[in-house]
């Protein structure tokens, strides 16, 4: 396993992390918190120190508080993160709301101390919001409570995770020298963050941390035309009508443009993510010891050549998802 630096935090992290949303079973189908334990510890053999989880995701910060203490009383030192929801439950909240709406400072607080009552953990090393709008930068009493928080040694480093395909409503948060870490939509489909939002955090030194680098399973190369999933998973919507064939044409443009097999599909989406310098970790939903072992198995730092970068570059997806 590689290891980058989360921005200039001097917090290191291996660049592919676990994310730990499938493990709750909030809106993914299937999980089993036995298989969720194994894939974890096995992450974490493996040389995974980086774990993304949330408030929101049912069971999963209880099941990564047990086995992060487990794996700190044998040595083990893993780099936990969560999320506050927004307390409106608005997602993604609209321009020109209150942010006390969504983040008073004494909800932040109330968020924090019941994630670290549910993990068992003693602090988070990033503490999230789950939504962000670049509306509240130098309004409210957010960050005054994430000082305090931080000065308790509650929590190590703030982040937001950026609104769905929103990357530029970061911006101005990553310019004002706020945030320690941003998390956000990137992969060969959705490549808007690399247009502003990667290079201003690059500048101002702030951690890039990558999620749905495989588009919900759209890179992989598994999704067909004739795909299905069961009757409450989330993905139902997110690959509505024709979207499965249009995802199985778009798939199979790239593996032709490139020249591989479509069993690599999946190796050359996390590799694309890891080509910029600018991403620290990249956090594919890992829900079994077979995902772990090959996701992980990516980090040997053979980025993509420039060719095939040049070759990716025309395969940028502009999709409505909000329709």
């Amino acid at each position: 396993m590689r290891y980058r630096e989360l921005g200039r935090s001097g917090l290191s992290v291996s660049e592919v992390g676990y994310g730990a949303w499938g493990i709750g079973e909030s809106s993914w189908v299937g999980a089993t918190e036995d298989e969720s334990v194994r894939a974890l510890n096995r992450a974490i053999d493996l040389g995974v120190n980086f774990i993304d989880t949330a408030r929101g995701y049912g069971e999963s910060e209880r099941i990564v508080g047990r086995v992060v203490r487990e794996r700190a009383a044998a040595g083990d030192e893993v780099r936990v993160a969560t999320k506050v929801p927004p307390k409106n439950g608005v997602w993604p909240p609209p321009f020109g709301l209150d942010p006390a709406d969504a983040f008073l400072g004494g909800y932040i607080r109330e968020s924090l101390e019941t994630s670290l009552r549910v993990s068992g953990l003693d602090h988070f090393d990033v503490l999230q919001f789950h939504v962000w709008s670049d509306d509240w930068v130098g309004r409210g009493d957010w960050l005054e409570t994430i000082a305090d928080l931080k000065r308790e040694g509650k929590i190590r480093l703030f982040g937001v995770s950026v609104n769905d395909h929103q990357p530029d409503n970061a911006l101005a948060l990553v310019r004002s020298g706020a945030v320690d870490s941003v998390q956000v939509i990137y992969n060969i489909f959705d490549q808007a963050p690399a247009d502003e939002l990667l290079p201003a955090c690059v500048e101002h030194g702030v951690g890039v941390i990558v999620r749905v680098a495989l588009d919900e399973g759209g890179l992989t190369g598994r999704i067909t035309a004739d795909t299905t999933f069961p009757e409450g998973d989330w993905r139902n919507r997110y690959f509505r009508d024709d979207r499965p064939a249009q995802v199985e044409q778009r798939v199979s443009a790239i593996v032709a443009d490139l020249g591989i097999t479509v069993d690599r599909m999946a190796e050359t989406a996390l590799r694309f993510v890891l080509s910029s310098p600018a991403v620290s970790t990249v956090i594919p939903g890992m829900r079994t010891v077979r995902n772990v072992e090959r996701n992980t198995a990516l980090s040997d730092g053979r980025p993509l050549t420039a060719d095939q970068l040049a070759v990716l570059a025309k395969h940028r997806w502009q999709r409505d998802f909000y329709s």
